[in-house]
């Protein structure tokens, strides 16, 4: 098996790649399953799953805008081809995505958001050309499309809330500010612009050691240069050249440490239908007192799977997050995750 350059001997490779990407992503929002499928072998069981995948996440995507009263009505994006293994009739390549996407509320302005993702595919020559073998890459648009939870069921659930007052000695010490731009500027191959796509070198990433998202949340937190800046100690900690202690790279150590240090307060821990519904101890929702800078975990049957920054608000006020793996920029807080899943809201810093 030989690596060739990218530009030597590959470009029917490079070409074929080019175009199936582009028609999935054209297919998130026109829905033309038939476009894509020919980019995939029928009687081959990984690729039938491959296609499979892409259009069950193209279904989410829409059932998720239906349930949010929104409408996706534009995608693009970039790819970059960073290696191909070819041996003549297969090639397994790795791509890296940045996709674009917009939607709209009826009436109101559009909204843009981007997610990043790393892929390896096998590819098969079939016929004279290339198709899907077989595809692997961490999707954050993959959902059931059946446990989207809808606006409309909002009831009067008991939501928990729980947590202390911050440590007063940090209080002032927290720059959301410094902490949303440096999101945003390290938000990976979900931003286009940012830092050329790319994430801040001095930290070590993690993306196939777990996860890059809570070493990602801890860098807003804490970077002394660029970020939000809140202060390392003993029990979270990076360390150049070296990495992060658990609590700076793992899930449940970092929720464990915001809430033990100050420097977060939980201020609700509950299912969608709980944090977005209005109760007597927030009228306006728990959600709703989420600030730029802020943090929201996500919590997989006991476990905290994932971490989140707050960044932005999108027209209509709805919370956009930024995260690693898979990478988010301004993306809707809750798109990607079930009615099964529990958000941590946790206020930072002050």
């Amino acid at each position: 098996m030989q690596a060739f350059a990218l530009d030597d001997q590959n470009d029917d490779i490079q070409s074929f790649l080019h175009r199936l990407f582009a028609a999935r992503i054209q297919l998130l929002v026109d829905k033309q399953y038939q476009n894509v499928q020919p980019f995939y072998l029928p009687t081959e069981k990984l690729s039938k799953l491959a296609f499979e995948h892409e259009k069950n996440r193209t279904i989410y995507m829409n059932k998720w805008a239906h349930a949010r009263k929104v409408k996706f009505v534009n995608s693009s994006g970039v790819i970059r081809i960073t290696r191909i293994k070819n041996t003549g009739d297969t090639a397994r390549v790795s791509v890296m995505q940045s996709l674009q996407l917009t939607y709209q509320y009826q009436g109101q302005e559009q909204h843009t958001m981007g997610v990043g993702t790393r892929h390896v595919l096998t590819l098969k020559k079939n016929n004279g050309k290339w198709h899907v073998l077989k595809e692997w890459y961490l999707d954050p648009l993959d959902e059931n499309p059946g446990l989207i939870p809808s606006s409309k069921s909002l009831q009067s659930t008991d939501m928990e809330m729980v947590g202390s007052a911050p440590n007063q000695k940090w209080r002032m010490k927290y720059n959301r500010e410094k902490a949303v731009q440096y999101a945003d500027k390290y938000a990976g191959l979900a931003n286009k612009t940012g830092s050329n796509q790319r994430y801040n070198q001095k930290y070590m990433d993690y993306s196939f050691q777990g996860g890059d998202c809570t070493n990602f949340t801890s860098q807003v937190l804490g970077d002394q240069e660029e970020g939000g800046g809140l202060p390392m100690r003993p029990e979270w900690k990076y360390k150049y050249n070296q990495g992060g202690n658990t609590a700076w790279v793992r899930t449940d150590s970092l929720k464990n440490f915001l809430i033990r240090s100050g420097y977060g307060t939980l201020i609700a821990r509950g299912t969608y239908d709980q944090v977005a519904k209005p109760t007597k101890k927030f009228p306006n929702t728990a959600l709703a007192e989420l600030k730029p800078g802020d943090v929201i975990g996500y919590e997989m049957k006991g476990d905290i799977d994932h971490f989140s920054v707050v960044t932005a608000q999108d027209s209509k006020g709805y919370i956009l997050v930024n995260s690693h793996t898979a990478d988010r920029y301004h993306v809707p807080w809750d798109l990607g995750w079930d009615k099964n899943t529990k958000f941590l809201l946790f206020r930072i810093g002050e």
